[in-house]
């Protein structure tokens, strides 16, 4: 004994002291969410929340009784819960009202305690609910940016220890342990409360007018890929996230995917003109139908557009030219471009339950109705998310950004802990494609079926889209009507998708309903951004097309492009054009810049022009990119004659013109 006291006796007693003390749970102060501008849009309050002590409880029943009215359960199912433990604590309830919590402390009931205890609240309602997400009832973050950033957003947890006595009374002067909480830190979003009210009551009133069964709309900045707004409607208020379903919580701009239809035809523009495929005076056959792979290709309204331009095709949103262009270039080709602008996988986006998208692999290139329906965007599937992310690209001259929710990370004090920079995923196509496709996205909004997105003084560019949706493995009467675009056009600040899901109205096309939607959103941010209208009179809206300079000196390229009230800009050295951006015969606005890239033919290396007469269009295509020259497409089918003939000298990199017939 002597022993065990005297030797041992200290270490005994702290153990003793260590079984007397009963540890009780500090929660930690749950970060905020703000955005951009730092405005509050989820945050912590202290609530009521009862708990009950069994072992201090003497009549189980009657206290079940008691309590039962007040709570959203059954006297029985209460009382097994209070019988539940007969030791220790019992959350009975939270997110108590001050009506509840009164009437519960005039009952008085032994071993029912109430204290405060912090609980989610979203004081701007539903707005931005979808990208919000929820809390749970112990402050946890279950959907949305609350559970992809909760281990940023929880915090640490404090704790506090008492030193008891055998009937868990405290013992005055008794050993005690305290360690504080830490609080979780603040998330800045990329979202802009105006924006997103802006969308969000634009959205809501095209789905409820379109009788649409759902609609979305993205805001992003193509040149960060910051999103500014995520619309869905319907929507849900998140401090009452109980009264709908989880589908109805879904964020479907992150985790659905659909088929594009034509808005996905930017993708097969910038493809074909990137490879030298296409430019905008080159003429297509487009007829009833296109007997291909053992199948048929048609225009959507089954009209017959005859001998037109690929600018003209673009404007029109034909689909067979574009199911030959994407057969054209072959899957071993076309394939690269999609997988470049972000099909076909995560883009890493910071939100749960991203959907990667569905692409036909490369390998099945032998099925060509298979690539000839993707060139006009069927049988491809995306989420729109992706979709804004490609023509992002376009907007800001090829760059494929990484779309983000988050801009900084700060602590509870608002000091900056972390900056979220803008990620470059790759390139997709060359700052001069970029340049060309976005006029050819101007003419649309200009000439074709997408003028009622236009805005004037924001020269709007643009593809309208009206897709079927299958089911069962056919194509079914629903439909689904979008827009995509940005602008403006020359310095593009805000890229927008809008999407409306199976409207039920006659008129059911992405130009009808969703195109007016895209032009007032743009318009009112636009206008609240602060970027000003330009003056558009009568010189200057008026298109023309642009002249061919190819092989014109500085001066004469200059001359030529003043007389047409266009501007010019020169990259490379050199005294001649060696090519130019956009292609001649693009129709656009007056003083549009056209970049001219110039080379100096002394100097620069020179290639013979191989034959490619009797060759497809594709193999000519490869000859001359083999012998380190671009080619100029005229017509189709089979090469007829080209300029210059075979055994001519060109520098590298020179464009030969090929004409091909039937």
């Amino acid at each position: 004994m002597f022993y065990l006291q005297l030797i041992h006796g200290e270490q005994y007693t702290q153990m003793a002291v260590a079984q007397r003390m009963r540890p009780q749970t500090i929660d930690a102060q749950r970060g905020n969410i703000l955005d951009r501008n730092y405005k509050v849009l989820a945050m912590s309050i202290g609530a009521d929340a009862v708990y009950a002590l069994p072992e201090s409880i003497k009549d189980m029943e009657g206290t079940a009784r008691q309590l039962a009215p007040y709570f959203d359960m059954s006297e029985a199912s209460l009382l097994k819960l209070l019988q539940s433990k007969k030791s220790g604590s019992v959350w009975l309830a939270r997110g108590l009202s001050p009506e509840t919590t009164q009437a519960i402390k005039t009952l008085a009931l032994p071993g029912i305690r109430i204290i405060k205890r912090p609980q989610r609240y979203y004081p701007q309602g539903s707005l931005a609910a979808h990208v919000l997400g929820i809390a749970g009832s112990d402050n946890q973050g279950l959907e949305g940016i609350e559970y992809y950033y909760e281990s940023i957003l929880k915090g640490v947890p404090g704790k506090l220890a008492t030193e008891r006595d055998a009937s868990q009374r405290h013992i005055p002067g008794g050993a005690s342990e305290f360690i504080q909480p830490q609080s979780g830190h603040d998330l800045v979003l990329t979202i802009d409360s105006v924006i997103q009210y802006v969308a969000e009551s634009h959205l809501k009133e095209a789905v409820l007018s379109s009788k649409s069964d759902r609609g979305l709309v993205l805001v992003m900045d193509p040149n960060s890929g910051q999103i500014l707004a995520n619309a869905i409607f319907p929507t849900f208020d998140p401090n009452n996230y109980q009264e709908v379903t989880t589908d109805r919580r879904r964020n479907v701009a992150i985790t659905d995917q659909y088929e594009p239809g034509s808005t996905f035809k930017f993708v097969t523009a910038a493809a074909s003109l990137d490879l030298g495929l296409a430019y905008n005076s080159r003429t297509f056959n487009s007829g009833a139908y296109w007997e291909i792979g053992g199948g048929r290709v048609r225009n959507s309204d089954g009209r017959t557009n005859g001998n037109i331009t690929f600018l003209e095709s673009l404007e029109r949103s034909d689909n067979i030219v574009f199911a030959q262009l994407a057969v054209e270039m072959g899957a071993e080709r076309f394939y690269p471009y999609i997988r470049e602008f972000g099909f076909g996988q995560r883009l890493g986006v910071d939100f749960p339950g991203e959907v990667s998208g569905t692409v036909a692999s490369p390998t099945r290139s032998g099925q060509l109705l298979q690539w000839a329906n993707t060139g006009f965007g069927q049988g491809i599937a995306v989420s729109p998310l992706q979709l804004l992310t490609a023509i992002s690209a376009v907007a800001n001259g090829g760059r494929v950004m990484q779309p983000q929710f988050v801009k900084e990370i700060r602590d509870s004090q608002g000091r900056l802990v972390q900056a979220v920079e803008p990620q470059i995923l790759g390139r997709a196509i060359s700052e001069s494609t970029a340049m060309e496709v976005s006029q050819l996205l101007r003419s649309v909004v200009v000439n074709g079926n997408g003028n009622r997105a236009d805005l004037p003084g924001y020269y709007v560019a643009g593809k309208t889209g009206t897709a079927e949706v299958p089911k069962g493995g056919a194509y079914g009467e629903e439909r689904i009507a979008s827009f995509i675009g940005f602008a403006p056009v020359d310095d593009p600040a805000l890229a927008i998708l809008v999407v409306l899901y199976n409207p039920k109205v006659e008129s059911a096309y992405g130009g009808v309903l969703a195109a007016p939607v895209f032009r007032d959103i743009m318009g009112e941010s636009l206008e609240y951004l602060g970027i000003k209208r330009r003056q558009v009179d009568k010189e200057r809206s008026q298109l023309v097309i642009v002249p061919n300079v190819s092989n014109f000196s500085k001066t004469e390229a200059q001359v030529r492009l003043d007389q047409d009230n266009l501007r010019w800009a020169f990259e490379g050295e050199g005294a001649l054009v060696a090519d130019q951006t956009p292609s001649p015969g693009a129709r656009v606005p007056a003083q549009t810049t056209v970049t001219l890239f110039f080379y100096d033919p002394e100097a620069q290396e020179e290639v013979l022009v191989p034959s490619v007469l009797g060759l497809s269009m594709r193999d000519a295509s490869m000859k001359l990119a083999e012998a380190g020259l671009k080619i100029r497409i005229d017509g189709s089918g089979i090469a007829n004659s080209q300029s210059p003939k075979a055994g001519t000298k060109l520098p590298k990199g020179a464009t030969v013109e090929v004409n091909f017939k039937l």
